[in-house]
Order: C-alpha cells, then sequence, then structure tokens
C-alpha cells in the first residue's frame, strides 16, 4: 500500500550550509552520469531558448548547453541563495554568456506568453505548493510545438529503492532529507489525474523504478 504524500518545503533550499551541501549532492551525482541530461535531450529538447524551474546548483541545464548546439537557458528558482550557487557554476562552466539565472516562483511565471522553446524540471516538483497553477503556467510560456519534460521521484518505488537510494546518498548529512523528499513526490497514477484539469492534459507520464516523467508538447 502507498503510503500517504507528506508535503516537504514549498521554499525550497536555503542557507549557505543546506545550499552548499546540497551542491556536493548533485556534484557528486553529475560525475556519476545520474542527473536526467541524456533523458532531458531523448524527449526532444535539444536546441532552442529553454527555461528551467528549480534549478538549484544547476547542473542539469548546465549539462544540457554542454551536450547541445544553439541552445540558451533561463533559470527560475524559488530560493535567492540558489539563484546565486547556479550564477557561480555557470561562470565555472564558461556558460555565463548562454545562462540567466532569476528568483521567482512557478505559479507566476514572469514570463510572456510563449516565450520559451522548452520548459524543463527535475526533482521540484514535489516541492511545488501549486503544481496545477504551475502545469498551466508551463503551458502558457511555450511556444507552440515547444516541448516540456518534468522529472521527479516517485513515492511508490520500492522499498529496496528507498534504502539504495539512502545508501547512495552523498554527503551522509543530507540522507535524513532522502526519504522526506520520497514521502513528498507524486505516484505516476496521481499525476495522470491531476494533468487532466490542467492545460497540458495531453502529456505522456512514464515511470521507472526510482522517477516519474510528464512529457509532451504545446499543440
Amino acid at each position: 500500500m502507498t503510503k500517504v504524500r507528506i508535503p516537504e518545503t514549498d521554499h525550497g533550499i536555503q542557507g549557505e550550509v543546506n545550499v552548499s551541501t546540497y551542491d556536493v549532492l548533485q556534484r557528486n551525482l553529475r560525475d556519476k552520469g545520474q542527473i536526467q541530461t541524456k533523458a532531458l535531450i531523448a524527449s526532444g529538447i535539444s536546441s532552442g531558448h529553454a527555461l528551467e524551474i528549480g534549478h538549484g546548483p544547476g547542473y542539469l541545464g548546465l549539462e544540457w548547453l554542454k551536450n547541445t548546439q544553439n541552445s540558451w537557458l533561463t533559470g527560475l528558482d524559488i530560493s535567492p541563495d540558489m539563484t546565486v550557487l547556479a550564477q557561480k557554476n555557470a561562470r565555472e562552466y564558461g556558460l555565463s554568456d548562454r545562462t540567466s539565472y532569476e528568483t521567482g516562483k512557478g505559479n507566476q511565471l514572469p514570463y510572456h506568453d510563449g516565450w520559451f522553446d522548452a520548459v524543463f524540471t527535475n526533482g521540484s516538483l514535489h516541492e511545488w505548493a501549486d503544481p496545477l497553477g504551475t502545469f498551466n503556467e508551463i503551458m502558457r510560456v511555450i511556444k507552440p510545438g515547444g516541448r516540456y519534460f518534468i522529472s521527479d521521484l516517485r513515492r511508490d518505488m520500492p522499498i529496496y529503492m528507498r534504502w539504495l537510494l539512502w545508501a547512495g546518498t552523498n554527503p551522509k548529512s543530507i540522507r535524513r532529507y532522502m526519504f522526506t523528499s520520497i514521502d513528498a513526490a507524486y505516484t505516476p497514477g496521481e499525476l495522470m489525474e491531476m494533468v487532466k484539469g490542467t492545460n497540458m492534459h495531453k502529456a505522456e507520464i512514464k515511470g521507472n523504478l526510482i522517477t516519474v516523467t510528464i512529457s509532451g508538447s504545446k499543440n
């Protein structure tokens, strides 16, 4: 039986110590090839001006830029500390000229209709205070024919996968947050019902043992 969802946070990761620790975690995942760059590109998002919501340290977007051509990125995160960190990491990648990072909320995107060729996010969905509103905002700011890709953990993953994720999480000081993030995540079935009431109702929802993805295009 799937556990009842327990919301985690709706204000992102803030504070110097928390942000620095999360940066180490995401760098480790990047170095192991465990962020969603390949899946993102395989979804059809391989060029153009993209918006990344909940970018955190910025590695997914920066790796996407590094592996694509004719691509530019705008990042939006609710945490101003993450905005500063992503800007720093973009400089390290030598990609400051192809990136712009801002602080804001996903359900109140400060962009014109049809502004982006694509929108993507990884690992932030379970923190959104207003997921339905954010889904609609994503569809609003995408150009006709543009694509979106949303990925996150799934709450109904097998118990052994929970423990494997916990054991593989480094630094160890952040392990205690792994279970709270899983408990705040959605199941594929829940997401199927959620998108029905939004402008993203034609989305394709897929899941594996650990993650769930929502993808599609604006027709």
